[in-house]
């Protein structure tokens, strides 16, 4: 590729879709509207660009996802071929005995108390911004 600044970045949603992070490109899209995409630390919309070397999140299934662009794709590849471009910097999901206990509510206890929301979106991995 020429460094001529057009061709040496790739749209976020193209990047995500071509290495098979996602299923099709607009759930790529969709999981950028919801902000669970970061580029550069970075809330990302789906037409933001990826370089060489950035850092791509993206929340998938309750847990972040951790890429390095290593290679810029724009049409989706065989995954041996679409796992060399990116590195995968994720932690490792816990297993089910290091969860946290769930947070036990009576039946019929209503709507969550302030506390009780910020304690499960804690639980969950949510972060507030």
């Amino acid at each position: 590729m020429s460094d001529d600044g057009q061709s040496a970045a790739v749209r976020v949603d193209v990047w995500l879709w071509s290495i098979r992070a996602v299923k099709t490109r607009s759930l790529a899209t969709t999981a950028c509207k919801a902000g669970h995409v970061r580029v550069r630390g970075d809330r990302a919309k789906a037409s933001d660009r990826v370089r060489i070397g950035d850092e791509v999140r993206i929340r998938i299934e309750g847990f972040d996802r951790i890429y390095v662009v290593r290679e810029l794709l724009t049409k989706r590849v065989g995954a041996p071929r679409a796992a060399l471009a990116y590195e995968d910097k994720s932690p490792p999901k816990p297993s089910p005995l290091e969860a946290p206990a769930a947070i036990i509510r009576e039946r019929g206890a209503g709507r969550p108390t302030k506390r009780e929301r910020r304690d499960l979106e804690r639980l969950r991995g949510f972060t507030r911004e």
